[in-house]
Formats: C-alpha cells, sequence, structure tokens
C-alpha cells in the first residue's frame, strides 16, 4: 500500500487556497493557459485578487516577465469585475537566489515570496497581511490525512457557497409582479370608467407644494391611455418577474415604492406638467438589476455590459429623443432603484457599508427635493 508523500511546496499551497477559500472568503478564478497557477477574487478585500504562482523565477527578467503575463490577465479580470483597478498579491513559492529584486514596477499589484524552509507562519511579510493564517490549524497525522481534511473543507465551502448561489437564482412563484399588472389594468378601467380622474393623482409640483403626498405613489398606477399601459405592464412584465427572483417579494416591493417616491419627486421639480405612469419605478427595478449584477458579476459575466446598462441608455435616450416622455421621472426611478437596492441588500452579498451609504445618500436626496419643491 503506498502512502502519500507531500512536497513543502504542496503542502503550503494548499494550505494557502484552504485558508483563503474557508476563512477569508476567495473564490477560484478559471484562467486558462496557465500552468503551476491559482488565482483567486474576492472584490470585497483590499486584495480583489490573489495568484499563488510555483513556477520557479530564475532572475530578475524572468520576474519581470511573469508579472508582465499576470497583468494582462489582470486586465482581463477588471473587464470582468467592471473594475478600473485590481489591487493584486502575487505569492510566489519558488523564487531563486538570482532575484535580488521583489519590488512590483505596476501600480496596485504587491509580491510576496515566502521561504518554504520554515513555516508558513513564520514568514513575517505574509503574516503581517494575513495575521489570521496562525489561527487556520489543520489537525492531521501524515500527508495523505493532512490532504484529506484540507480538500474535504475546501468542497465543503464551495458546496455551501454554490447551494446558497443557486437559491439566489432558483426560479420562484411571481406574485407581486402580477398583482401591480393587475392593479394598474383595474385602475386604468377605472379611468376608463370616468370613476377617476387621472389628474387628480397625478405628481406635480403644485401638487407637492400643496401637500398632495399621496401623489408620490399614486402617480406610479395611473396611464394616459392604453398603449401607454401596455408598455409600461410589459416591461414590468419582464423586468420584474427578474428582479423578483433575485431579491424576493419583500425587497421587490421596497425597491419599487421607494423608486416611485424619488421618480415623483425628481418630476415634481423638473418637470413642469403633471406626470403619470408606472416607467418611472420600473427604472427604479433596472436600477436594482444593476446594483446586483455589480455584485454578482463574475457569475453572471458581461450580462451588464451586454444587457442592462444597454436597456437602460436606449430607455434613456428614447425619453430624451421624444416628446411626451417624463425622462427626469426615469432618471429619478433609477436613482432610487440603485440606492433601495443598497439598503435592502442582496442575498449572499449584504454589506453593511453599501446599506449605510445608500440609506445617507437616499435620505439627503429625498429631503433636498423636497425641500427644493417646498420652498
Amino acid at each position: 500500500m503506498s502512502t502519500l508523500r507531500m512536497s513543502s511546496m504542496d503542502e503550503v499551497t494548499m494550505r494557502l487556497v484552504h485558508y483563503f477559500v474557508t476563512k477569508e472568503d476567495y473564490q477560484p478564478i478559471v484562467v486558462n493557459g496557465l500552468e503551476n497557477e491559482i488565482w483567486l477574487e474576492n472584490s470585497d478585500k483590499h486584495y480583489e485578487v490573489i495568484r499563488i504562482n510555483s513556477n520557479y523565477i530564475h532572475n530578475n527578467e524572468q520576474l519581470d516577465f511573469d508579472l508582465f503575463k499576470a497583468k494582462s490577465v489582470i486586465k482581463q479580470i477588471k473587464k470582468k469585475m467592471l473594475s478600473f483597478k485590481c489591487n493584486t498579491l502575487n505569492i510566489f513559492l519558488n523564487i531563486g537566489e538570482n532575484v535580488s529584486s521583489l519590488e512590483s514596477k505596476y501600480k496596485n499589484m504587491d509580491i510576496v515570496s515566502l521561504d518554504l524552509d520554515c513555516s508558513l507562519e513564520e514568514n513575517d511579510k505574509f503574516t503581517t497581511l494575513f495575521p489570521q493564517i496562525k489561527e487556520d490549524k489543520i489537525d492531521s497525522i501524515d500527508d495523505m490525512d493532512f490532504f484529506i481534511n484540507v480538500t474535504q473543507d475546501i468542497n465543503e465551502t464551495t458546496n455551501k457557497k454554490n447551494k446558497a448561489y443557486e437559491k439566489v437564482f432558483k426560479k420562484k412563484t411571481i406574485v407581486v409582479t402580477y398583482v401591480l399588472i393587475v392593479l394598474n389594468i383595474l385602475l386604468y378601467l377605472l379611468e376608463v370608467s370616468g370613476l377617476i380622474n387621472p389628474l387628480t393623482f397625478a405628481t406635480s409640483g403644485s401638487a407637492i407644494r400643496n401637500r398632495h403626498f399621496w401623489v408620490l405613489l399614486t402617480s406610479a398606477f395611473m396611464h394616459a391611455d392604453i398603449l401607454h399601459l401596455a408598455c409600461n405592464m410589459y416591461s414590468l412584465y419582464i423586468i420584474g418577474t427578474q428582479v423578483e427572483t433575485v431579491l424576493g417579494k419583500v425587497k421587490y416591493l421596497i425597491v419599487y415604492f421607494v423608486s416611485a417616491i424619488v421618480c415623483a419627486l425628481l418630476s415634481g421639480l423638473l418637470t413642469g406638467g403633471a406626470s403619470i405612469g408606472a416607467s418611472g419605478a420600473i427604472f427604479g427595478l433596472l436600477g436594482a438589476l444593476l446594483y446586483f449584477g455589480y455584485h454578482y458579476r463574475l457569475y453572471l459575466g458581461n450580462v451588464i455590459t451586454s444587457q442592462i446598462l444597454p436597456v437602460i441608455l436606449l430607455n434613456l435616450f428614447i425619453g430624451f429623443a421624444l416628446p411626451g416622455i417624463d425622462n427626469f421621472g426615469h432618471i429619478g426611478g433609477l436613482v432610487g432603484g440603485v440606492l433601495s437596492a443598497m439598503i435592502v441588500g442582496v442575498k449572499e452579498e449584504n454589506d453593511k457599508s453599501d446599506r449605510i451609504n445608500g440609506t445617507i445618500v437616499l435620505v439627503i436626496i429625498i429631503a433636498f427635493l423636497i425641500y427644493m419643491i417646498m420652498r
């Protein structure tokens, strides 16, 4: 019976991956064409990308070429992360004696070389960056036991994350979107029958100054004609079902109504006449999708740049190009959607600082708009 014999480099590599995946919530990045390298990503950390390189680096020229190749890979990662900068830590495990300098000439790229002759905890520069590594103990009686335990821990962590993400994207029963569509249709029928006057519930600067604050919400349920209603309800069906799936029903409603309020306020401030329609709230749902897509950009690929952003920009362009469209309301709804999505958060990616910042900015914007309208 053969026993597993691990080299010190293999052991350190596995310990590093174990620590970053199970303790620091990094996720592996698939990088094609590179051997003996492991790339990890966590956009919420100081180092968004960590690269573990076990290739032998003979001299400074080879180091420079290695970093040049890494820089090319990082450019691709930045596009996927929608980031202008990407702090990267290169961890080298096999640096030769002829390498005289470990300084990187590239901005936002740091280097750490680990001495395999001592334990990971004794590498001072690394433990300064990641002091928690000292607490990442792996009980084992031999190399095989170490390999099994590390692999099992990594697999359990990865499977747990995958199940959580599957839950986010899992198809759900749509309720809120259909209720909103039915409510809009019923209210339009009441308009057509003459039982309600849409202008009474429309948003405008004068209505808000007269303290008819209900128009901040009711205006989102009024429509000018059947074509106006049909376009908005079709958009609500397409976009709303996606938002309800990824955010959940309660968060969806919060985003919808907050977006409608910010839409009505900006419209009341900058639009001369009365304004009605659900399009501002729908733009808010697009803003929520934009925020969600940003947090899940590594899973969704180029969905933001190829689908969400083009839809937003095209609709804003149409709004400015054609008469009779309240584009200020659309912009207000979009801003309200992004900020309210920050406040309610997205599953598995909740960021406390985003919640606080979103709340502060939203309160300031609403207070400012009300003040400017009422003065």
